[in-house]
């Protein structure tokens, strides 16, 4: 009977501490984009390994783009999946 390895997960960290030149800013959307799925909700710090203060400004930087248009809310409002025309 052989033995099997543990799964052991990769540590998470914050991308935001880890590089402080990276921005948090609305005007983004390119680095805002990892951290929506493609059906426009926002990934759990759980998932990413935000931490709390970066995951809060994150949430609100993200709505920001997302009201100057910048960021999708649903599929349906991005230009890169079609509408379904009924049948």
């Amino acid at each position: 009977m052989a033995f099997r390895k543990k799964f052991t997960p990769r540590k998470k960290f914050c991308r935001f501490c880890a590089d402080k030149e990276l921005p948090l800013d609305y005007k983004r959307p390119d680095i805002l984009r990892d951290f929506v799925t493609e059906r426009g909700k926002i990934i759990a710090r759980r998932i990413t390994g935000t931490c709390a203060k970066h995951q809060r400004r994150l949430t609100n930087e993200i709505k920001r783009a997302r009201q100057m248009a910048l960021l999708f809310y649903t599929t349906v409002h991005s230009t890169d999946v079609k509408k379904r025309s009924s049948i």
